[in-house]
């Protein structure tokens, strides 16, 4: 079985707060259309995104509102704005990269918050019992085609509420010669962490290759 690529382009999630410091007291978001995963959406608000070298402006802002505000840009978008956006998984924004946020009624000096997304797959439980994978495992993953290559640190995502989609930013996909729909292969599954609880495929699989044994009793 293979995955399908979804290409996610530039974008911010917001707070509630920080919505309304942007566009006004009571403000939400406008759906304009639905994402591959269940209940998300692109909005039709948009907002500015300054940093210390240069302004991209008029980017998506995804909905629902989340707790906390996040703005997730490729490594190219990090050059032209001038700002050091770690490669982290979603949430993960400790310590993370700033910019002015800009929108029609207000600004937000964000200190942390800005990262560069890192590549992974969403499977439900079905699908991950499918693949037999772990949450939190790391794959590498085989693109065919004249710009065929292996994209290595995977991350892996199972949630029931998930929907089967391998997400890579627009820098990742313009070198794989990857667009939205078309379909990627597991090679291998590098199983991380195998004594813990799994959300997807209950039976404990043995660790798959020496490298990811080695970074197993790391994480121990």
């Amino acid at each position: 079985m293979n995955i399908p690529v979804g290409v996610s382009a530039r974008h911010v999630h917001l707070s509630q707060q920080d919505l309304e410091t942007l566009f006004g007291p009571g403000a939400g978001l406008h759906p304009k259309k639905e994402l591959s995963q269940p209940g998300q959406f692109a909005s039709e608000e948009t907002v500015d995104l300054q940093g210390p070298r240069g302004t991209i402006e008029k980017v998506r802002i995804l909905g629902p509102v989340r707790p906390k505000t996040q703005v997730e840009i490729s490594k190219t978008d990090a050059v032209k704005l001038g700002v050091d956006a770690p490669v982290r998984e979603s949430g993960d924004i400790q310590g993370s990269a700033g910019l002015l946020l800009i929108g029609p009624q207000g600004h937000i000096e964000l200190q942390t918050g800005v990262i560069v997304a890192a590549r992974h797959v969403h499977f439900s439980e079905e699908d991950a019992r499918t693949f037999g994978v772990h949450n939190g495992d790391e794959l590498d993953l085989q693109v065919q085609g004249e710009r065929g290559l292996i994209f290595n640190h995977v991350v892996a995502r199972v949630n029931k509420a998930y929907k089967l989609d391998f997400h890579i930013d627009t820098d990742e996909a313009n070198a794989a010669g990857l667009h939205t729909g078309d379909e990627v292969e597991i090679v291998e599954v590098h199983d991380l962490h195998a004594d813990e609880d799994f959300r997807g495929n209950e039976e404990k699989r043995d660790i798959s290759t020496p490298v990811a044994a080695e970074r197993q009793a790391v994480v121990k």
